[in-house]
């Protein structure tokens, strides 16, 4: 039996709302936030499922800590939305980040802490 990677399941059903968010921003003419958030939002899962395959604990470590950097930056743009008048925004989203974010945080910092 296969085992339940929380992470990487976590990772596309988040890439599936931003992809569905930004469609939604695109159908408002909100074309270069959106395309921005789909860049940033669909790159955090990439990153993640890249590490999966990583040649080393440091290249894991790598990997991840990119996926955090754009995930700083997916947060970025959906604050943009949330706070622009302009613009809509979706709550669950927010959310998703936020638990995304607590558990991507804590394999990096588990993994800084594990031996090789």
């Amino acid at each position: 039996m296969e085992r339940k990677n929380i992470i990487l399941d976590k990772s596309i059903e988040f890439s599936l709302h931003i992809i569905e968010f930004t469609e939604l921003l695109e159908s408002k003419r909100k074309f270069v936030i959106a395309n921005q958030l789909l860049k940033s939002g669909t790159s955090i899962g990439a990153n993640i499922h890249e590490a999966q395959n990583a040649e080393s604990k440091a290249d894991f470590i790598h990997k991840l800590k990119i996926a955090a950097k754009e995930l700083e930056e997916t947060k970025y743009w959906l604050l943009l939305c949330e706070k622009a008048s302009s613009y809509t925004f979706n709550p669950i989203v927010k959310l998703q980040i936020k638990e995304l974010g607590l558990i991507l945080y804590k394999i990096i910092s588990t993994s800084y802490k594990t031996k090789p």
